[in-house]
């Protein structure tokens, strides 16, 4: 069985650093949860690093400013790293065409800022496709195939800014970028992709972390796909908030706490085992 905690209280001595998950474990996209909050000061004040490591497809400037506006206090975050801040610096670095078709709402619109491409309106015209998310809440992935079917029958190839498959906000459940971008390779379209629980962007962090042992490191997140399976493949230990992301799947009751033995058949689903489990982020 996966020791579960009641809080975070009885681990935060083995560690120095926590890369810490946004959605579902500090907030909702919505407001910030008062329990984390208090847990990050605390962790705040014992001297703790704090790492927080998001999939938003937007530049980690703003995942910041939208974190502090829904209530959590910027000093309590030592780094703030996004796959959308990776997906912008790749770009920027290394040219993946001369034109790019962005698929994504009007709150992404910041991640093309600097970026030395053209953007276009005609799929037909792209050479890449800058995947961000769904243009609407409501949307599924499978409103996308007419565009995206003509666009992988060419080959064009597709960044993918996040590797979620869905996302709650509110008590909503909306696709995320990752859902697109499955489709698009079940169609035989090429993708590359960002965030977690692809490698490098724990190489971010940990020369963010430099200092910091491994052993001393861990992360904290209510995926197993990404936040758990990521941690793991980055040789770190890995908390997972049953409360979040993943609740319904384990028919948590409305504190977050999952029986033990649905948690460890979930687990073993998905070929990944965390080092603990917590109802949710708190102390």
């Amino acid at each position: 069985m996966i020791p579960i905690y009641h809080g975070l209280s009885p681990l935060a001595g083995r560690y120095d650093a926590f890369i810490v998950d946004l959605w579902g474990v500090v907030h909702d996209g919505v407001r910030a949860f008062p329990e984390a909050v208090d847990c990050l000061a605390r962790l705040h004040r014992r001297g703790t690093r704090i790492l927080i490591l998001s999939n938003a497809p937007r530049r980690a400037a703003e995942v910041a400013a939208r974190s502090a506006a829904i209530g959590l206090p910027p000093h309590l975050c030592d780094f703030t790293v996004s796959s959308g801040e990776e997906t912008w610096r790749d770009l920027a670095e290394h040219r993946a065409g001369a034109r790019c078709y962005h698929l994504g709402p009007a709150r992404d619109l910041g991640m093309r800022d600097g970026l030395a491409y053209a953007f276009v309106d005609d799929m037909a015209a792209a050479d890449f496709i800058l995947n961000t998310g769904a243009l609407a809440a409501e949307d599924t992935a499978e409103i996308y195939d007419p565009l995206l079917r003509p666009a992988a029958a060419r080959g064009v190839p597709m960044v993918c800014a996040n590797p979620d498959l869905e996302v709650i906000r509110g008590n909503k459940r909306e696709i995320c970028a990752g859902a697109i971008a499955a489709r698009y390779e079940a169609m035989g379209g090429a993708v590359r992709y960002h965030g977690k629980p692809h490698p490098g962007i724990y190489r971010t962090c940990f020369a963010l972390l430099a200092g910091i042992p491994g052993p001393r490191i861990a992360a904290i997140g209510d995926s197993l796909r990404t936040d758990i399976a990521g941690a793991a493949a980055a040789g770190i230990d890995a908390l997972f908030v049953t409360g979040g992301l993943q609740g319904a799947e384990l028919g948590v009751d409305p504190g977050g706490n999952a029986d033990p033995a649905r948690l460890a058949a979930l687990c073993a689903a998905a070929g990944v085992r965390p080092t603990a489990a917590l109802p949710a982020l708190r102390w």
